[in-house]
């Protein structure tokens, strides 16, 4: 768009040849989301605060330090989006499939989690879990259309450890990537519960991506590297650092004590772009390694939720999510936080080690 207007003007001033830069457009795509969040959000926060006073509601049966936090903002995602998008059709190039595909994301998974936390707010209690599912699925079905129709090879599995090695699974691949976007979304969902505890995560796995995107998309470093070249696929880097630009911006203001919250138009958005991001570039595994902390939040509440049911009443956690647990073992929720960021780091630290076992 806007990077494309730019870069036509080469011929003119050289400077203009920067434009055709991934890694430059990238930068500007960052500051561009940050500085759209760090403006907005202020004005944003007392609207809420205005059509909404009520804010995020508390579970009653939840740690007891989290009933300050009654009446907190909770539609940051919105501005979170808002900023990913534009700036992401500011500094694409050529139209990029790519990224217009991880934008109907976005806004699919964006305006569920949005019905959620209006519903919230406004009654105390978001949609059905069953309801919410069949969003999510009818969401997917249009992206897995959407993508098929764009000619993405949605046929094979591809194996990070093996050069040129796949499964060939068919139609059995919608499964698939049921299973990754879907799982994807609700595993962020379960960690946004401290403040500032899902921003970081979430900006260490799209800088992670950011990296892949780049590499693949580039057929020197892929033949060096031995991934798989995708052609056009490092526009992917300008979606990735909008949103960690967005987060950035976002944990400005959620880092403890919260002025406001993601809720479910955040996080279940973002999570969904993160696993149609591994399903774009043929890197399903690596969501899970990258995303290790979201694995293990969304394990803690399978295993609390199937042993309770199992013993008729026994608990392996004090409260799950896992980040809860350790809330009700004293811990404060700064320390927590700084804990899980460091778990997630390491991950997405492995992750990348992923681009040379080869």
């Amino acid at each position: 768009m806007l990077s494309d207007v730019l870069y036509s003007l080469k011929e003119t001033e050289f400077l203009f040849n920067l434009f055709g830069y991934i890694s430059f457009r990238s930068g500007l795509s960052l500051v561009t989301s940050f500085f759209i969040v760090l403006i907005l959000m202020p004005r944003w926060i007392r609207l809420q605060q205005s059509f909404f006073p009520s804010g995020q509601p508390i579970r009653n049966d939840g740690p007891d330090t989290h009933f300050y936090k009654k009446g907190t903002p909770t539609l940051g995602g919105v501005l979170i989006l808002f900023s990913i998008i534009l700036s992401s059709i500011l500094w694409s190039s050529n139209f990029s499939s790519f990224n217009y595909i991880l934008i109907l994301t976005l806004i699919l998974f964006g305006f569920i989690g949005f019905i959620d936390d209006l519903k919230k707010v406004k009654l105390g209690k978001g949609i059905s879990s069953k309801t919410k599912f069949f969003y999510q699925l009818l969401a997917t079905l249009i992206i897995y259309l959407t993508i098929k129709y764009n000619g993405f090879d949605l046929n094979k599995f591809s194996i990070p450890f093996l050069k040129d090695v796949s499964i060939e699974l068919g139609y059995f691949y919608f499964v698939i990537i049921l299973l990754i976007v879907v799982g994807s979304t609700n595993a962020t969902n379960l960690t946004d519960g401290l403040d500032g505890l899902v921003s970081m995560p979430l900006i260490f796995v799209f800088l992670t991506f950011a990296i892949f995107a780049y590499v693949l998309g580039n057929i020197n470093f892929s033949d060096y590297l031995l991934v798989n070249y995708i052609k056009g696929s490092g526009e992917i880097v300008i979606f990735c650092t909008s949103a960690i630009g967005a987060l950035l911006g976002f944990l400005w203001f959620n880092s403890s004590p919260a002025s406001i919250f993601m809720g479910d138009t955040g996080s279940q958005s973002l999570g969904a772009s993160l696993a149609v991001t591994s399903i774009l570039l043929k890197q399903e595994i690596v969501l899970a390694v990258a995303g290790g902390l979201f694995v293990i939040e969304t394990l803690s509440v399978i295993l609390q939720v199937g042993y309770f049911k199992f013993t008729k009443g026994k608990r392996i956690f004090l409260m799950a999510p896992l980040h809860h647990h350790y809330e009700k073992k004293g811990l404060s929720e700064q320390k927590i936080v700084i804990r899980f960021w460091i778990l997630s780091f390491l991950f997405c630290l492995l992750a990348l080690s992923l681009l040379k076992i080869r």
